[in-house]
């Protein structure tokens, strides 16, 4: 598994062009001594996932890795900012900024001192479904590191002073991203496509919410959120099974055993296309666009995911770079991606350009959109994606924390603890009859919403602009 197969809201990102129509000598050369590298990587990156339950019930998974004195650990609780409160908005966000800001007996300078003293890397952050941790440490700190994530966890302080320093800072950029292009398109297409949902709401609050929220609301979300049975925990690194079973206790005994009960509704994606235009003073217009997508748990997902490269996931290879660049010179990049969330599924992308050109440049996207629709992917298409795919999997395993965090995707998941042996062969598995059938399946420009931020000209088309977006400015 990758934080690209499993999680939510993970752009794939663009990589060169490795393969094309009448490759040159040179082109192949380069392709033959990358696979040729990642050959050689194969065995060396090869890992044993052990299942570790601690007396006290606790589970993590570990990839022991003794060639360096350094512990890794990835945590996650399921339930994040899309469990907010209506009005107080950027809880979750607030919470992960300020938990590792004095805990216990030590104030915040003192936790953060002793950190930075021992070398010792402490985290947080909140996403729309979960809330994640992460600890790295030198072997010969990791003791300290596992009892300073244990008060972090278990006694934070949430002290006056730095709550307001850290207000202070994410006010600052909530008002920074008022002007932001991206950040309001991206709002704006989450609240087009999930109406009314939490999903559409902003991670980080609005302006009015954080300055609302009270340290009462952050002890709060410690005490209902933070249980052993939203638990997930990966560890990679210097540390064997049976020391890993004891600070599993140690550190996360003192949770409590469950969670308030809390749920997201299912989600019902918005399939009615349109485009909306948020008017804005700049010369270059930020388009987004999306319609419903397969869940991560849909039978067809691995078909979806290969698909999706073929047609803007590939970067440099993808057939929207190629029509909308490499063709007509009409955007530096373009993209598309799947948005797998636990309540809910987009096929999502973007595009950046000129405001004279982002008429043309949507053209040729829904073209593509239904081009993928009707034809599907070519054989050609469909191997040279699968190559990629597989060939360029063991570079994930970048570091101790990437692979941490890949068994905490594969737990939350419901993946397997053999998922990365088998990871490959769900790609391998795709053929091109299923390539076309899940393309048909799952692409549909008219449930394709567009939301453009800037100056755009020439949107008057019926494909361009719906009634209710004709007209709207909003900064």
């Amino acid at each position: 598994m990758t934080a690209c197969d499993a999680m939510p809201l993970v752009r794939i990102l663009a990589m060169p062009r490795l393969f094309s129509a009448r490759p040159s000598l040179a082109a192949v050369g380069v392709v033959l001594a990358g696979l040729l590298l990642l050959a050689a990587l194969r065995p060396a990156l090869a890992v044993e996932v052990q299942r570790v339950v601690s007396p006290g019930g606790i589970e993590a998974w570990l990839v022991e890795d003794h060639s360096n004195p350094i512990v890794a650990l990835e945590m996650a609780f399921r339930g994040g900012s899309a469990l907010d409160p209506a009005g107080k908005e950027g809880l979750a966000n607030l919470v992960a900024s300020t938990i590792d800001e004095g805990a216990g007996p030590l104030d915040s300078q003192s936790f953060q001192g002793e950190l930075n003293d021992l070398s010792i890397r402490l985290s947080f952050g909140a996403g729309l479904d979960n809330f994640s941790g992460s600890l790295r440490s030198l072997t010969e700190n990791s003791d300290r590191a596992f009892e300073l994530l244990r008060l972090a966890l278990t006694e934070p302080r949430f002290d006056s002073a730095p709550v307001a320093r850290i207000r202070a800072q994410i006010l600052a950029g909530l008002t920074s991203s008022l002007q932001d292009p991206d950040t309001i398109a991206g709002l704006a297409l989450r609240g087009r496509l999930l109406p009314d949902h939490p999903y559409a709401r902003p991670t980080s609050g609005t302006l009015e919410s954080v300055a609302g929220l009270q340290v009462a609301d952050l002890k709060g979300f410690v005490a209902d959120r933070f249980a052993r049975d939203r638990l997930f925990v990966g560890v990679v690194g210097d540390i064997d099974a049976a020391t890993l079973a004891r600070r599993l206790d140690e550190t996360f005994l003192g949770l409590p055993a469950s969670a308030a009960p809390a749920e997201i509704p299912e989600a019902e994606v918005f399939a009615g296309g349109g485009t909306e235009v948020v008017e804005m003073d700049i010369p270059q217009s930020v388009v987004v666009f999306g319609q419903p997508g397969p869940m991560r748990d849909d039978p067809d997902f691995y078909t979806a995911y290969v698909v999706n490269y073929i047609l803007g996931g590939g970067g440099f290879s993808s057939r929207l770079y190629g029509e909308v660049r490499e063709k007509r010179g009409l955007a530096y990049s373009v993209y598309s991606y799947l948005s797998p969330w636990q309540n809910a599924a987009l096929l999502t992308g973007g595009v950046a350009t000129q405001n004279a050109r982002v008429a043309d440049s949507l053209a040729v996207i829904r073209d593509e959109w239904r081009r993928i629709a009707e034809e599907g992917p070519t054989a050609e298409e469909l191997t040279h994606a699968k190559t990629y795919l597989t060939g360029s999997f063991p570079l994930r395993f970048s570091s101790s924390g990437a692979i941490a965090s890949m068994l905490v995707g594969m737990q939350m998941q419901d993946l397997g603890i053999d998922y990365l042996d088998r990871r490959n062969d769900y790609i391998e598995a795709v053929t091109l009859s299923e390539a076309k059938r899940v393309a048909k399946r799952l692409y549909d420009v008219d449930t394709l919403s567009v939301v453009v931020v800037g100056q755009p000209e020439h949107l008057d088309g019926p494909e361009d602009l719906d009634q209710s977006a004709a007209g709207r400015k909003e900064s």
